[in-house]
């Protein structure tokens, strides 16, 4: 990974709990879509995040769910703050990660994420938005509630963007005004595609969920050898 400097172009909350960050690095970076960094608090303490951007964009967009003063996420956006008020630039390690966006293969695409896993798939469907792609693609978002939903509008305008895409946001909890999908979004896919067989699946989420999902998913069709996630590298 490389080591590299960023200014902090903005940060904004999305939600109570979820941040948008983007960074503007000082020289050229490459990474793939669906490949992660590493935060650098300092030499011994360097905190992942999935790269929320399509290689393709100005920025480099973070999507940091940030629950409770001290916590792991919270310190980074304080961190960030800080910065901000010195004028003082970020520092990054990029690009890694072993399950980005296998761009060679022209099977249809089930992009999976739970809460901000989101980021992970965001980076694949903005990047193949970008490229003009007609890949076949399925884009899930679970979430516990409507009001965790952030950027829909722009979300349903990129995947718009791709010819043969669908966009499918699934809550746990809805509300009454709630007009998308209900239940636990890995089951709302098992219950809408037949098989998974003929799919590349990448998934996103809590690693307990990340484990679950691909358990059921295999069951459901699933090819180990097309399904990624990070949290495999994490979990048996």
């Amino acid at each position: 990974m490389n080591a590299i400097n960023c200014r902090i172009q903005s940060i904004e909350p999305l939600t109570p709990y979820v941040y948008k960050v983007l960074l503007k690095p000082e020289q050229s970076v490459d990474f793939i879509a669906g490949q992660y960094l590493n935060f650098v608090m300092s030499e011994e303490d360097k905190r992942p995040f999935s790269i929320a951007s399509s290689p393709n964009a100005e920025f480099i967009e973070l999507q940091i769910g940030a629950f409770g003063d001290e916590s792991y996420p919270m310190q980074v956006i304080e961190h960030i703050k800080a910065c901000i008020k010195s004028d003082s630039p970020v520092s990054v390690e990029i690009a890694a990660g072993e399950a980005q966006l296998r761009i060679d293969s022209e099977r249809p695409l089930l992009l999976l994420a739970g809460g901000t896993g989101f980021s992970y798939i965001k980076s694949m469907f903005e990047y193949l938005a970008d490229q003009g792609s007609n890949r076949h693609i399925l884009v899930y978002w679970g979430l516990r509630d409507p009001s965790a939903c952030y950027e829909l509008e722009k979300t349903i305008e990129t995947i718009a963007k791709l010819p043969h895409a669908n966009f499918i946001p699934v809550v746990e909890n809805p509300t009454e005004d709630w007009q998308g999908k209900v239940g636990m979004v890995h089951q709302v896919a098992m219950h809408d595609i037949i098989s998974f067989e003929p799919y590349d699946v990448y998934l996103a989420g809590p690693f307990a969920m990340v484990g679950l999902v691909r358990k059921d998913f295999i069951e459901h069709g699933a090819l180990v050898e097309h399904m990624f996630a990070d949290a495999f590298a994490f979990i048996l």
